[in-house]
């Protein structure tokens, strides 16, 4: 009837575009970024070089500072994503590119975080003149070289051993090199890339009270957060507030894990790659309730006015051919070699040249002393990645091949890993001291503390990248025991633990600053090796042996992985890639 009103039946309330959880998740959101922006605000406060700022041992304002090195941990978590995805696949797909980036890559993972800070920490006070945001961007780009080696790697090595088919399916449909990287290259990663990202993620953690309270070349900065509460309370020698710390950083970890790890490691399990779904797959109670909300379809409609352009321009690259394109005649390669060679062998040289000269200024002496000391920390390393693998595979095959097990398992690895065990070191020095243990030996236990978990985490995600095809396959065949890890187990995590292997080693690497001179109270505990070298080097400013330091355990580094873990990652993609 004309003028009647009517109400809506019970199946157009249904079709509301949004219900009560699409409100509490807009409730949620706008309250994260007033925080965001209520944290925020204090990294672009004034700020002079010549202060030195002041941590309170106030109990109240750890969960303010607890958020500051949160929101500092994410904009490097961004940062490392973009880098990887960009550095990754270019060094993976051009092969001039990659005779220059992987061997960078290594010297970049072999630099610690303390050589960072000392060359970025005055530029970034400098860039941003006046302002506390030029110390945050150091400490984030401090942050930032914790996370994104083993991000990086594990895209590169991803990229590199794409299974076969996957390069068919691109080129049969003619797909843009644009469509082929977030169709097809992109997803064969992600399963890899999220735990290795969570693996990073901790790997922040760990550096979190280096890049907080700042001592470098005789200067002392200082930015809130739990690291450099930790490290102020350790300076006091105050276990009580270092315990307090701690809890606070378990139940942080802890909701990390539940609000953002664990949603991204469930809906990571879409991306496997196999005939077969699993019997079990992993659920994240968040990644549940957002599915069931509207918000997933509507930031759809709003990305796609800006996707549907950008791949209309994307397409402009060309497209694969149903066979690969003819390369350059071999006379045009070997020129364009030679001009690439040019270019970027010059700049190389005269760098090489400016670091032997500053070195030398120093005197060569001490490029011996470190060299002999490097030896001592490498077979540190040495010794640490062996156990680790003894130890660490065998779990992480366990877990990753036994959904029942990586559910109860999962969390408590990711607390772990993602923990900063350098927050423990005032204890295992007390317990050092106690025990009459030489830091020597104890120093190999603190530094797998902050490496070993690469080894873990790579093990799960590859057991768990497994196609379940192969799994039922070798069941079928009664393959068990030692015929089971040779056949199916080994093969299958191999490429996954070359990744693991290589960043474990960096991370050793890198631990060493930290564990090789550990100090509580007024007791200080120092293990001979190249570690301890950078950080006397670091706190006093020296800037000659900082540098000498560095440059020996790049060597180090890029020797051990041109010699050793090179060797394996080709053994990855000739043999045990899919």
């Amino acid at each position: 009837m004309n003028g009647a009103r009517t109400f809506p039946s019970r199946g157009a309330l249904r079709r509301l575009p949004f219900g009560v959880l699409d409100v509490v998740v807009l409730v949620v959101v706008l309250i994260g970024l007033l925080v965001i922006l209520r944290v925020g605000r204090g990294a672009t406060v004034s700020f002079a070089p010549t202060d030195v700022g002041t941590i309170s041992g106030d109990p109240a304002r750890l969960p303010y500072y607890t958020a500051r090195s949160l929101l500092r941990m994410f904009v490097a978590l961004a940062c490392s994503t973009v880098f990887t995805l960009v550095y990754g696949y270019v060094a993976a797909r051009s092969r001039r590119a990659e005779r220059v980036m992987v061997p960078a890559l290594d010297i970049l993972q072999s630099v610690p975080v303390l050589g960072f800070l000392s060359v970025t920490v005055t530029g970034f006070i400098a860039l941003f003149s006046g302002s506390l945001l030029g110390l945050e961007c150091a400490s984030v780009f401090a942050i930032f070289t914790a996370q994104v080696w083993n991000m990086t790697f594990s895209f590169y090595h991803s990229v590199r051993s794409l299974p076969r088919d996957l390069d068919e399916v691109s080129r049969v449909l003619r797909l843009t090199r644009w469509q082929r990287y977030w169709k097809i290259e992109v997803p064969n990663g992600i399963v890899g890339l999220v735990w290795n990202g969570m693996m990073g993620f901790g790997g922040g953690w760990f550096f979190l009270a280096a890049s907080e309270a700042i001592s470098v070349l005789n200067k002392n900065y200082t930015l809130p957060g739990i690291g450099s509460y930790v490290a102020a309370a350790v300076d006091q020698g105050d276990l009580a507030h270092v315990g307090l710390a701690i809890g606070v950083m378990v139940v942080t970890v802890i909701l990390v894990n539940v609000l953002f790890w664990r949603p991204l490691t469930a809906w990571a399990e879409r991306y496997r790659y196999e005939d077969s779904s699993p019997a079990e797959q992993q659920t994240s109670l968040v990644l549940n309730l957002l599915r069931r909300t509207n918000w997933p379809r509507l930031l759809g409609r709003l990305r796609r006015p800006i996707a549907q352009p950008v791949g209309r321009g994307m397409r402009v690259p060309g497209r694969d051919g149903t066979k690969p394109l003819p390369g350059p005649p071999p006379a045009q390669r070997r020129r364009g070699d030679a001009i690439f060679a040019v270019l970027v062998g010059v700049p190389l040289a005269y760098g090489l040249y400016r670091v032997i000269a500053d070195i030398g200024q120093g005197g060569y002496g001490q490029l011996a002393d470190a060299f002999g000391l490097g030896a001592i920390t490498f077979a540190r390393v040495v010794i640490l990645v062996v156990l680790g693998t003894i130890v660490w595979v065998p779990i992480g095959v366990w877990i990753g091949f036994n959904p029942k097990i990586a559910r109860i398992a999962q969390p408590v690895v990711q607390v772990l890993a993602s923990f900063p065990a350098n927050f423990l070191f005032p204890f295992a020095t007390l317990a050092f001291i106690k025990v009459g243990l030489s830091l020597s030996v104890g120093g190999i236990l603190l530094m797998s503390l902050g490496a070993q978990w690469y080894i873990l985490f790579n093990s799960i995600a590859g057991a768990m990248a497994i196609p379940t095809d192969l799994r039922e396959a070798a069941d079928a065949l009664g393959l068990h025991g030692w015929q089971r890890w040779k056949r199916l187990m080994i093969p299958g995590i191999f490429p996954a633990y070359v990744t693991g292997g290589i960043t474990a080693s960096g991370g050793a690497w890198n631990a060493s600053i930290v564990a090789e001179v550990v100090t509580y109270g007024g007791t200080t505990l120092t293990a001979s090796g190249l570690g301890a070298y950078i950080a006397k080097a670091t706190e006093s400013g020296d800037f000659h042996q900082i540098l000498t330091g560095i440059a020996v355990m790049a060597v180090y580094v890029v020797a051990f992985n041109r010699l050793f873990w090179r060797r394996l990652y080709r053994l990855a993609e000739t043999r045990y890639a899919l």
